[in-house]
């Protein structure tokens, strides 16, 4: 097996998925890539203060480089339409610094909270990834829990497609849970994959609540691939510490819940040996239903069957 290292310059770096980007590189099932990111907003520097603009990468070129700053996409060899790509999180170690903001914006969230006029408010945090703590100007510690927002595959579908929405290829997932340790699987959609990453995380809530997380470059994020052409799935899907999870993705937050509760029901009569209404009825007793993300135009949710929580 080999790792290979991929650096956001000029030639990796993209703000879209498409099935016409080419590959910045070709790897084997079982390979690993180490992936060092810019933050979301393609920024090379921490700011001079929060809401300040600093040095960011430059030249960029619209519309290939509206999205989140991607590096990639990363061809697979063997993977073909149909399969499904595992993605093994092995390590994530996020850069010195990050920022977040809330408010300004005209969403149906910020006029329900009353923080849609007005410029919005930045946090500006100093990251300690060996202490594992973040601090904001304000003075407010976190427990850093750092994980990349964007992991995901090319659409069929040919043109430009936004990094925004996530789909059934990935994308701007936003799964707090995809920490190290955590294997993403993902649909296959075009020959190769054509996988992207970026978007780093230093810590999220749940829902994303204003949407943004703790934006954050990440020095080293090493991903192990593999294929699983055994697998057919039409959404992605995570084995994580807690246990298997399964996602939907929606305008309608109530169409999300359904499509991960569908994925899950056919995982657990798949490996538990169950009908479908027998499944739906032990998923009331042990599976939780939880807001991935609400900010991202179509809404998350994810469905978590804990680990050991059926015996025999």
């Amino acid at each position: 097996m080999t790792e290979y290292r991929l650096e956001p310059e000029r030639s990796t770096l993209h703000g879209h998925f498409s099935p016409a980007l080419a590959p910045v590189l070709r790897i084997e099932p079982g390979d690993s890539v180490v992936f060092r990111t810019l933050d979301v907003w393609w920024d090379l520097e921490k700011p001079p203060a929060p809401g300040a603009e600093g040095r960011r990468f430059e030249p960029r070129r619209s519309p290939d480089d509206d999205g989140h700053s991607l590096v990639g996409p990363v061809f697979v060899e063997g993977a073909e339409p149909g399969m499904t790509l595992a993605v093994h999180v092995d390590e994530l170690v996020p850069g010195r610094w990050g920022q977040n903001l809330a408010g300004g914006r005209d969403t149906a969230l910020n006029r329900r909270l009353g923080v849609e006029g007005g410029e919005p408010e930045w946090l500006l945090w100093d990251l300690d990834p060996e202490a594992r703590t973040g601090t904001n100007q304000l003075g407010h510690v976190v427990r850093l829990d750092p994980f990349l927002g964007v992991l995901g595959l090319s659409p069929a579908e040919p043109g430009i497609h936004s990094t925004t929405p996530p789909r059934a290829t990935g994308g701007n997932i936003d799964l707090k849970e995809l920490r190290p340790g955590s294997t993403l699987h993902l649909p296959i959609a075009v020959p190769g994959g054509l996988f992207s990453t970026g978007d780093g995380h230093a810590r999220q809530g749940d829902g994303e609540l204003s949407g943004t997380a703790i934006e954050c470059p990440m020095e080293r994020a090493r991903l192990t691939f593999d294929l699983l052409p055994g697998l057919t799935s039409v959404t992605p899907s995570a084995d994580t510490a807690e246990g298997h999870l399964t996602m939907g993705f929606s305008e309608d937050l109530d169409e999300a819940i359904g499509q991960a509760l569908d994925a899950m029901l056919e995982h657990m009569t798949q490996t538990l040996d169950l009908s479908r209404k027998q499944a739906l009825a032990l998923a009331s007793a042990v599976v939780d239903i939880r807001i991935t993300q609400l900010v991202n135009g179509v809404r998350g949710a994810h469905a978590v069957l804990p680990r050991e929580a059926v015996g025999r």
